[in-house]
């Protein structure tokens, strides 16, 4: 087991060469962010093309030693390779979020790839290019908006929608976990392989990864490390993440610069609780995903300038929830009390037929990452 984590540890010490490369306290950074202008600068001149490739390959190699806990570590190995699993893949969604956004590496031709190589081919995502389409040109510029924002229609077609009672609101909050939801999710995976023209070989992949590990670990890695994770509780933290990227139900609409359109439609999670905020990046909100109000309104810059731009620069949008379940504030209370009302501002036009609803299949985290 001791090798095992190992693994697992040099995994992690890896992907930290992107981490340390880029940080804006290295070197000069510390005093260089006063500004936007600032950080674009900042970014220019470490973005390269070989720290990504370790990033990637560190998550991997990681992945690679939870496979072997899953394989040689019992039930508690399996569990823990399973919730690993998961992390794993919703880390690997984040860090090709910002490919799709071209600012991964060095150029958007090389993002594109290490995005394709790395991430969207391995776990049966949509390409690249048709998740820049959905994600950068139909959701950023129409985010909360009824009828143009992709995300919106997830979050309807699982359920949420005006009206909706308490049961039915609690069972939308795990929808991946649903019988519903899974089938959905695999659908999903197949829709995804259908907007390729090179499909077969991408689903050859696909089935590859984990049939590799069968034959070299045994099943219950595979299971555990692979399938479990893609199938069930990585969908179900990309949902989560969903859920709390905007006040979907009662965002307010109006116009002005980025920073004031959208501070009234996003919001901030754990702005006063720094642990949770840390277990959140740590999981199931990483490489700036706690920080998506910073992101919408600046979605060129990448993860490791988003908390120096919330500091110093955009701040905070009005909405800052302590919790996700609990409290007045929380944010599914508030999903729920913005469905109850009879004067949501989103009531329903999602009713009505789409170009978004008749574009095709298209799965959860490729559409909203």
């Amino acid at each position: 087991m001791v090798t095992y984590l190992g693994i697992i540890a040099a995994g992690i010490a890896v992907r930290q060469t992107d981490r340390w490369w880029y940080s804006p306290g290295r070197g000069r950074g510390r005093r260089r962010l006063a500004t936007l202008r600032d950080v674009r600068t900042l970014q220019r001149e470490r973005a390269n093309n070989i720290t990504p490739v370790l990033l990637l390959v560190g998550h991997w190699l990681e992945w690679a030693g939870w496979c072997l806990v899953a394989a040689h570590g019992g039930p508690i190995g399996w569990i823990a390779a399973a919730v690993a699993g998961a992390i794993k893949m919703r880390h690997l969604q984040e860090v090709s979020h910002f490919a799709v956004h071209g600012v991964l590496t060095r150029t958007g031709r090389t993002s594109t790839v290490l995005a394709e190589a790395g991430v969207h081919i391995p776990l049966g995502f949509v390409p690249v290019p048709v998740r820049r389409q959905r994600h950068v040109r139909e959701h950023h510029p129409n985010a909360t908006i009824a009828g143009a924002d992709p995300n919106l229609q997830e979050l309807h077609d699982a359920g949420l929608r005006t009206g909706i009672t308490r049961v039915r609101f609690a069972l939308a909050l795990v929808f991946p976990l649903t019988p519903t939801g899974a089938a959905m999710t695999v659908r999903g995976i197949a829709g995804n392989l259908r907007t390729s023209n090179t499909r077969w070989w991408r689903l050859a992949v696909l089935i590859t990864l984990p049939a590799a590990v069968t034959l070299l670990l045994g099943w219950q890695a595979a299971l555990f490390a692979f399938v479990l994770p893609r199938l069930l509780l990585y969908p179900q933290l990309s949902w989560m993440s969903l859920l709390v990227e905007h006040r979907w139900w009662d965002a307010e609409p109006v116009s002005g610069p980025p920073a004031v359109v959208e501070a009234a439609r996003c919001l901030r999670l754990y702005p006063h609780n720094p642990v949770l905020a840390l277990l959140a990046r740590g999981t199931w909100l990483p490489y700036g995903d706690l920080y998506h109000y910073v992101h919408s309104a600046h979605p060129a810059v990448r993860w490791n300038y988003l908390p120096a731009l919330e500091r110093g620069i955009v701040g905070t949008p009005a909405y800052t929830p302590s919790g996700v379940l609990l409290g007045a504030g929380a944010v599914a209370r508030r999903h729920l009390r913005a469905l109850a009302s009879p004067t949501t501002p989103q009531a329903d036009p999602l009713t009505q037929e789409t170009d978004l609803i008749t574009a095709g299949p298209r799965h959860r985290e490729t559409a909203h990452q």
